[in-house]
């Protein structure tokens, strides 16, 4: 899947085009020079087309198949963001200002570019981990017979009958504690269980995170979820919560804890048995629900997203 550039990253890469270069023989020659597919430029109308009008036909020809010419965008977002120097514009008449606008123009680029590819690097990052941990999933037999043994014993928690509420509540700690030693997270004894309630802490990435799960018939609700955002708030700034709930969680709760500063990632049953399963190791699940909540506010990325974002 491609990595597009947004619209706000167009939109300022247009305006830095149409600031730095004055005269469109300079913006042509600039463009012929770090585009691969001539065409685009040609198709512009040079000859009475006003500058802006071109700059903006230009990228938005390159945006409209961002599949085919994301390589022609990023080339000229880091061109562009190369220029420190605006003597051409200083020459022109009023041409402090015209080269302020320029700087700023370009200095607003840069911050969009940066910010992008620190995205990137992150997304390549956190992809290279998930084919690791996928290879390694794949080529242990140990590890792999260890996840269906889990897996099974969840099943049966899943479809029995006469497990009590409190009985459900044991095993399910033991299985939780299980998956997270087979993903080497260093998983903290012991898990607290009230009812079908599981507390307990792991460590991944120098990021500490308390575990709290509940196998209830309704979606957690916000004042389940206000309850273990104040435990996070307690411990240390390197602190994060994991909440499972195995039937889910109300919009409204999701909304509430998806403003202001990120404590807790939300997890389900549809997440806990793609991990069982072997469709996703728990690892890579964790870093991409963190991630997305860092980068959007929202802390349910849901299982079915993730495997769309890897088609």
């Amino acid at each position: 899947m491609t990595k597009r550039i947004s619209a706000v990253a167009l939109q300022a890469l247009k305006e830095a085009l149409g600031a730095i270069y004055w005269y469109k023989s300079d913006l042509r020659s600039f463009l012929q020079n770090s585009l691969s597919d001539k065409s685009i430029i040609t198709n512009a109308d040079w000859q009475h087309g006003y500058k802006w009008q071109i700059v903006s036909d230009v990228v938005d020809a390159l945006a409209a198949d961002q599949d085919k010419y994301i390589g022609d965008l990023r080339r000229l977002c880091h061109e562009v963001v190369k220029m420190k120097t605006f003597r051409h514009l200083e020459e022109l008449e009023d041409g402090k200002k015209k080269a302020a606008k320029a700087r700023t123009a370009v200095e607003e680029l840069t911050k969009l570019v940066e910010t992008h590819d620190e995205v990137d690097k992150e997304n390549e990052d956190i992809e290279k981990r998930r084919r690791e941990h996928a290879e390694r999933l794949k080529n242990s037999a140990a590890v792999l017979s260890k996840l269906g043994d889990i897996c099974a014993r969840y099943m049966g928690l899943v479809t029995s009958t006469t497990h009590t509420s409190q009985q459900k509540g044991y095993e399910l700690e033991r299985i939780l504690y299980d998956l997270f030693e087979l993903f080497d997270l260093d998983p903290k004894a012991s898990f607290k269980v009230t009812g079908e309630q599981i507390d307990g802490a792991f460590s991944l990435e120098s990021t500490d995170y308390l575990f709290e799960g509940k196998w209830q018939k309704d979606p957690v609700d916000g004042g389940e979820l206000d309850k273990f955002s104040s435990k996070i708030e307690r411990k240390l700034e390197n602190t994060l919560g994991l909440f499972l709930s195995i039937n889910g969680f109300s919009e409204d709760g999701i909304k509430a804890h998806s403003s202001g500063r990120k404590l807790i990632i939300l997890m389900t049953g549809e997440d806990l048995m793609a991990v069982l399963e072997g469709r996703i190791d728990f690892v890579t699940l964790l870093l991409r629900k963190k991630q997305h909540a860092a980068h959007t506010g929202n802390i349910l990325l849901r299982i079915h997203q993730i495997f769309q974002t890897r088609d």
